[in-house]
Formats: C-alpha cells, structure tokens, sequence
C-alpha cells in the first residue's frame, strides 16, 4: 500500500492592507467623529505640553481627525500643518480654526505614506490617530522620516486595558476584525513603542518615554453614550449596521455592561475614565 507523505498546512495568506485601508477609510468617515471629537480637546492640549512645543515650530498633526492637537499646537503659535486621509474630517478642522482665527494648514494625507521630506517637522504629533494604521511599522517609520533630528513625536494612544481598547475588544466579538492585522491598542503599551520607535527597531538612537493618562467620557447616562456613539462613532456605527436586530439587542447590552465596569458615578449619570498612553519620542 502506498503511504502518502503528510501535507503540510497551507501557510496563511497575507492580510491586504490596501483593501483593509480602504475599508478603514470609509469606517471613520461613516457617522460624524466630530462630535466626539471635540470632546477629546483636553488631550490634544496635554500633548503639546508634555512635548514642550515652542512658538514658531513647525508642527505636524497625523490622522488628525477633526484638528484637537491642531488647534493645540496652533495655540501655541506653531506653524501647523493637519493631515488626515477623511476629508470630511479635516474640514471640520477647517471650521474650527476658522472659528478661532488660527492660521493651520489642512491636507489630506495618508499616515502610512506622509507626503513630505524627510526631517520636515519640528514636531509630530498623533492623538488617537496613527494607531489605527494596519501597517505599524511603516507607519511608525513615517513619522520618524519627517521629524528632524532633535526634534519630538507626540501621541496618546488607548491602551489595552483602558475603557476604550476594552470597547473595541467588545465590538470585535461582534464583527470580529480583519484578520492578520496587530490590534491597534498595542501603541498603548510601551513594549510596542519600543520595538517600533527605539533605537533597535530603527537602527538609529531615540528616546522614547512613557506616561499613563486618562481621559474621562461624561454622558447623561450609559444609555445617552451608546447613542451618540451608535449614531457617529464610525466603528459602532458599522458594528450595528452589520448586525440583524438580535445581535444588535446583545451588543447593546454588552456596551452597558462594559460601562458598568468603568462608571464612577452610580446611577447619576456617566463618568468613565479610560486610560491612555502618553508618548514622547526624542529623534536623535
């Protein structure tokens, strides 16, 4: 009898991360993240605190959604330039400076291939943003190929632990991620930033340091969090449209759940702090 050699198991196909960005792209500019947007201003601020900026740098805000640490660092009377790759996006940003009278430059831009020289920026900041890439590494490679020499990398990314990283692992047992792609949450551990910012991953000296922050949502109610989210956050507006009725019931009550874990108020209203990490990056 013949004895067949075992197979070995197929290796797994690549993920696409084109077509992965492109799905992406059309889950943030689904709903309207500006209205939670603005409510995340007090990050943007404490960024361009813990990186020091100084009047007349120039500045450069990635995935900057609708421009809170835009605004920040024009503030500051920085030279700023916004990127996003949701239009939309950046023309809230637009409003809001205009609002203010800040002159800031916006340009849609992708993270994962920023459209300048290298050593272009005084400063690079991200709230909330970069980490959302599917490509971590050329995007981390990025920022690093536009901040000159001396120069900071500014972000706050949602740790693992945090509320936020535990809503998207909520919203993952629903409609589960791409496959293939790193969870965005791991910019929110200082492992992470290391092997993409230090020195041994880019083969050039930076310094990364590391502080845990919080943010804290305030809502009349967990009820009146699940539907202003459910109605403009991108990812929960996709997560319930893909949803029969059913499943859209239990993911419902998960999310209540999920904010009982959190809430310090009691059944007052909400307030769920939801830890962030805050990273400074030092080019050498």
């Amino acid at each position: 009898m013949e004895t067949l050699a075992p197979v070995a198991p197929a290796a797994a196909a690549a993920p696409d991360l084109a077509a992965i960005k492109t799905r992406q792209q059309a889950t943030w500019a689904s709903g309207d993240f500006g209205i939670i947007g603005v409510t995340l201003q007090i990050v943007g601020e404490s960024l361009c605190e813990a990186i020091d900026l100084r009047a007349g740098e120039r500045v450069l805000d990635v995935a900057a959604g609708n421009g809170n640490a835009s605004l920040a660092a024009a503030r500051r009377h920085c030279e700023v330039v916004s990127t996003d790759y949701v239009a939309a996006l950046l023309e809230r940003g637009s409003e809001r400076a205009a609002a203010e009278r800040l002159p800031i430059e916006f340009r849609v831009a992708d993270a994962e291939a920023l459209p300048f020289a290298d050593d272009s920026f005084d400063a690079v900041l991200s709230t909330f943003g970069v980490m959302f890439t599917p490509d971590q590494e050329r995007a981390a490679a990025q920022l690093l190929r536009v901040c000159r020499p001396g120069g900071r990398i500014g972000l706050a990314n949602w740790t693992p632990d945090g509320f936020v990283g535990r809503l998207f692992a909520v919203i993952g047992r629903h409609v589960p991620p791409p496959a293939g792609v790193r969870s965005p949450a791991l910019w929110g551990t200082a492992e992470r930033m290391q092997q993409l910012f230090g020195a041994a991953a880019r083969g050039a000296a930076a310094r990364v340091e590391v502080r845990q922050r919080s943010f804290v949502f305030r809502y009349r109610s967990p009820d009146h969090w699940i539907d202003v989210f459910r109605a403009v956050y991108g990812p929960m507006v996709k997560a319930f449209a893909a949803l029969a009725p059913q499943g859209q019931a239990q993911l419902t009550a998960d999310l209540r759940a999920l904010v009982q874990t959190f809430q310090r108020a009691g059944e007052a209203t909400m307030v769920v702090p939801s830890a962030y990490l805050e990273v400074v990056i030092t080019k050498k």
